[in-house]
Formats: structure tokens, sequence, C-alpha cells
């Protein structure tokens, strides 16, 4: 069979899910993969009714050289009747220039892509077996070894690699066929790039040895796949028995209960929480997981923090929590409420407002600074940190509790039963925190 001319039923099948995308976007460096893989697609344009193409070409500005690529690449697009966009984009210094120029590249990605927009990126299989190896050696778990996902969400859209079954030798052929031209990036020659360095030094010796090499990696990154799928099942199942509803839901905060993750291995604790927290932070490697048993273990009183790249675990109340953000950041002081009929928004700490008829006199709303005492009908005067306790509040909320004062009494408690509300309920007062950001995507 001749591979090359198969390739456009091959990529057909794969696109197949995807006819119905509003657009198939085409992330274009003008090298030889993305040049085949633009021109299969504006070649099955001509014959199959697909979303329409367009293509997208990022400039990282790194090398003088690269200053000509996005002429070539408009060249090519024209010559196959493509619209291509040029984004320049600046890469941020740092230890791993790979991994700098990779961030700003998917960070305009995520910028350009719309809702139901498809892009199509032409890494291939040669390119999945370095991707294992590199992993390999840097001591990824299973999820890093299942190396680069054939699909996966990206920004409001959703990343495609079509290529993933195919050879680079497929690609040349194919391009060589086709009488394509396309850009050698110089510094693919740069044996300082670990990534070079496998491609040009490491994988000619081992397919001397053994021929199918990458084959065989690539289908052990798709076992890796397969199982990192039944890790992520897994942790859905132990995630849905520590996730009851809690009395402070209305916090919007993550949350989970701590006995339910107590009672699994330690294996399925760190499976559970890594797929809880990947949405919101980098994961720890295996080394430093020394944070969650120390946060997991110590005394009932105690206040432990385990602390991440982008937040903090907190324990309180029988859950463990993750804050970001304006929570991480003190409040402090008092902003006075010249009109309660109209909410007071609280700098770094959301917004209050008061259900009903306002009390008389000017009121202000200050937080815990300790010794605050609060008059309740029956009980007689009551200190607020007893009050607090009784409630169950976790710890780190405490500061940022509204209270609401008129000159030195306090009125109200926002949000906790009993304590944010007159006993004639004529008005009660209400906080709306601040949403956090829940980081990655």
């Amino acid at each position: 069979m001749n591979t090359s001319i198969d390739l456009p039923t091959r990529l057909l099948t794969q696109l197949s899910p995807w006819r119905n995308a509003a657009t198939w976007r085409i992330a274009f460096s003008g090298g030889l993969d993305s040049t085949v893989l633009l021109h299969l697609l504006a070649s099955l344009a001509k014959t199959q009714t697909l979303p329409p193409l367009s293509a997208i070409h990022i400039h990282h500005g790194l090398q003088a050289v690269a200053d000509a690529w996005p002429d070539h690449c408009r060249s090519v697009c024209n010559a196959l009747g493509v619209p291509l966009e040029v984004v320049s984009v600046q890469v941020q210094p740092g230890a791993s220039i790979e991994r700098a120029a990779r961030d700003a590249r998917y960070g305009a990605f995520v910028a350009a892509l719309r809702s139901n927009e498809v892009l199509l990126t032409a890494q291939h299989r040669d390119d999945q077996a370095e991707t294992l190896l590199f992993r390999l050696l840097r001591g990824a778990g299973v999820r890093g070894l299942a190396a680069m996902p054939r699909q996966r969400p990206l920004g409001q859209g959703c990343l495609l690699r079509p290529l993933l079954d195919v050879s680079r030798a497929e690609l040349e052929a194919y391009a060589t066929q086709q009488g394509l031209s396309w850009i050698d990036d110089p510094s693919n020659d740069d044996h300082r790039y670990a990534r070079n360095y496998l491609r040009q030094r490491v994988f000619p010796v081992l397919a001397e040895q053994w021929p199918q090499a990458s084959a065989t990696l690539a289908r052990s990154a798709a076992h890796m796949g397969e199982a990192q799928g039944l890790l992520d099942d897994l942790a859905r199942i132990d995630l849905a028995q520590a996730a009851p509803p809690d009395a402070f839901d209305w916090l919007g905060l993550q949350s989970l209960a701590l006995a339910p993750l107590r009672a699994l291995s330690p294996a399925r604790q760190r499976n559970a929480l890594s797929h809880w927290l990947a949405p919101m932070t980098l994961l720890p490697d295996s080394d430093h997981w020394s944070g969650w048993d120390s946060l997991r273990d110590a005394a009932d009183d105690a206040r432990p923090i385990w602390r991440l790249a982008g937040g903090e675990l907190h324990r309180a109340a029988g859950r463990v929590w993750w804050l970001s953000d304006h929570w991480l950041c003190p409040v402090s002081g008092a902003v006075g409420w010249a009109d309660p009929v109209v909410a007071l928004y609280l700098p770094g700490n959301g917004r209050v407002a008061l259900n009903g008829k306002p009390p008389a006199g000017p009121l202000c709303v200050r937080y815990r600074q300790g010794s605050e005492v609060m008059a309740l009908p029956g009980r007689g005067h009551r200190d607020l940190k007893r009050l607090l306790n009784e409630k169950g509040v976790p710890a780190f909320v405490r500061g940022r509790l509204p209270l609401l004062y008129q000159g030195e009494q306090l009125l109200a408690v926002a949000n906790l039963a009993g304590l944010d509300a007159p006993v004639d309920g004529s008005w009660q007062l209400i906080w709306t925190p601040g949403s956090q950001d829940l980081g990655l995507s």
C-alpha cells in the first residue's frame, strides 16, 4: 500500500467526529509536518464538505532567520487559498527556552480559539515516541508517560493531533511526491535542546537495533493513556465520595471531606487529589507530596497548610479547602456604609447586602480583631470567638467574615444563621464572597 496516497483517507477518518466544528484552524509553523497537514486539508476541502479552514502562524522572534518565515507561510497559504493569521508573541526569559516558547505559543492559540473551533497541530508518531522517552528520563508518572493526548480542550475550543499514527517518513514521502517546500529551522540542529539530542543522537542508534522503536514507543504511550483514563475514572469515583454537601458551600470554594480521603490507600489519595488539583495548580513531583501527609495527619486542633504553585490547601471543619487569589490576602479596616439600600463592595472581599429594611443610623462593616462581643436575645452578651466555634466556621474564613456595626455595637455577622439578622427578622446581612480564579485550564 502506498501510504502517502492513503494519508488523506486516514486523516479524514481521524477528523470525522469534528466535521461539524465551526472552523478548523491549522497551527502552521511552515515546517515539514505542518506543511503536509495544511496541504492535505486544503486538498480534501476541494472534494469534501469540511468546516472552513484557516491557519495561524506564531512568530516567536527568537532568531533573525525566523523573520522571513511569516512571508513564506503567507505565500504557501495564498497558493492553497487558506486564510492565515500571523501572531507575534513575547517569549519570557527563563531556564528553559523550549518551555517558554511553548507557553507563549499556546497562550496565543488560547486567545485565538473561539467556541466550537478546532486547532489542528501536526505532531506525528516520531514526536510521540520522543515525548515518551523524554518524560521517562525525567521520571514522569503514568499521566506524563501517556505523552501527547490525541485531543484535549484548549481555551474555548479543542486541540486535535490527527497525525499521531503517522510516521515522519510518511510525511516526508508525501511532501516529496507533492513537490512541497518547507522551512528547515536551524535550531533543530542544536543538541543543547533535549528533544533535538534525542531525535538526532539517540533515536538513530535505537533504530539500528530496533527498527520499529518509534512505533513501539508510541504504542506504549497509547497504553499509558488508556491506563491514565482508568485512573481518572477511579479518581472521579473517590472524589464523589469526598464531596458531600457542606454547610459552607456558600463560600464558593473548592473543598473535599477529609474522612473519605483518609479511608483510601495513600496511592488512591494521591490519585484523587492530583485529579482534583490539576485544573487549579501545577502538581508537585513524587518527592514533594509530604506536604499532603503533614496536612492530613496533623492534630485536630492544628491549622496545617500545604503551599502549592497556584495556591494553598487548608484543613478546617473536617475538610480540605483550596484557596488562591484574594483568599490569600488579609483584609482589615472599616468600610462605611452610607446607603445600606445599595450593596456595599468590600475591597478584596466581595460584597455585602442588607435584605429587608435596614436599621436606622450610620452603619459600617468591620473585620475581627479579637475580643468582639455580641448581644443575643435570651443569651446575653457572648464572645464572638465562642459563637464562631459553635458554628464550626473554618479558621481561614473568620478574619474575612463581614461584621455589621452601628457605632461600637456589633449588630450582625454575615451569613451565619442566628447571627446574621435581628430577632424580628426585619433585615438580614448577606455576604457574597468574591470568586477565585480556578487557575489552569
